[in-house]
């Protein structure tokens, strides 16, 4: 059983990697379709791992369920936090260069936000920077990031995607391991590295 998790995982993951690289410098990402490759891709490594806390511990079937769906939510969460601090952590701090997926083309949260809500001068800046990647652009997108409360908004995404991972485990009882699953649906929205 562990090991068809596990195979699974690595299709879902190979797949989604897959995706993702088919929409690098695709300004026309959805919110559901940039969702997916999150889904596919850190949110189906972190609900793996929490289906297979569970099938360890001999937990009956529901629990499974409600461990995998909170993994899953804490993937999605803690990606979208980390699409987030590519434009507003520290470098030091994060352990990469800010601006790196924009560097590479890849249209996350804020962007799709900055292309959605944003005038059309900001959304162009945005679109053109996505087609044709580098660093060149960086400091025009993070102007519009700022201007249009992106990074807002793509954390008010994350923080109902722990919320949903808090709620999956509401069958759970109560126990200092318990305790600290959901610490770290707070740490996933929080952190900043």
């Amino acid at each position: 059983r562990v090991m068809q998790v596990l195979a699974d995982a690595t299709n879902v993951i190979a797949e989604g990697e897959v995706l993702q690289l088919m929409n690098c410098h695709n300004p026309d990402l959805s919110v559901d379709d940039y969702l997916q490759v999150v889904r596919y891709k850190t949110a189906k490594l972190f609900e793996a791992s929490a289906r297979l806390g569970a099938i360890l511990g001999n937990a009956n079937a529901s629990l499974e369920e409600g461990f995998a769906a909170y993994g899953m939510h804490l993937g999605t969460a803690f990606q979208i936090a980390d699409d987030v601090l590519d434009y507003s952590g520290q470098e030091g701090e994060i352990g990469k260069s800010l601006g790196d997926d924009l560097a590479e083309g890849k249209p996350t949260l804020p962007l799709i936000h900055v292309m959605k809500v944003g005038s059309a001068d900001q959304a162009d800046i945005v679109r053109s920077a996505l087609e044709h990647g580098g660093r060149e652009a960086f400091p025009e997108v993070i102007k519009a990031v700022n201007e249009t409360g992106a990074l807002d908004a793509a954390l008010a995404v994350a923080t109902a995607e722990a919320d949903k991972a808090k709620q999956a485990l509401s069958n759970v009882p109560d126990s200092q391991y318990l305790d600290a699953l959901l610490q770290l649906t707070s740490f996933a929205v929080a952190r900043r590295y």
